[in-house]
């Protein structure tokens, strides 16, 4: 069981993602809704993976990429406008399009955990 940051600002979209991560066998971290909480949850629950929205209530979520990076920690943006928004040093990390089910969660942790 690995656990597994989660950040992202809609309610209910969190509130699948947990329940998916359950289910596959994994422990949700949060959900963080804002920048400063997933930055509080990365130091205080130290995640060994994360799911990021890219967009967080008009920012990006690179500053927790960021933090994670420096910890060694894999992550993936959840973004539904693909590749083309992500910039550089993130421009090659992994995306979990939206909108996004179960198998393509699945499949992301298989991919981020190795």
């Amino acid at each position: 069981m690995s656990r597994v940051l989660v950040l992202e600002d809609e309610p209910l979209i969190a509130m699948m993602l947990e329940d998916w991560l359950l289910e596959i066998g994994h422990e949700p971290v949060g959900p963080a809704a804002t920048i400063a909480s997933a930055l509080e949850l990365v130091q205080q629950r130290s995640p060994e993976v994360a799911i990021l929205d890219l967009s967080i209530n008009g920012q990006t979520s690179y500053v927790v990429a960021d933090l994670l990076v420096e910890r060694g920690v894999p992550f993936a943006f959840a973004t539904g406008h693909g590749t083309a928004q992500l910039s550089a040093p993130h421009d090659g990390a992994p995306v979990l399009g939206k909108p996004y089910d179960f198998e393509s969660v699945k499949a992301m942790m298989v991919r981020l955990l190795g």
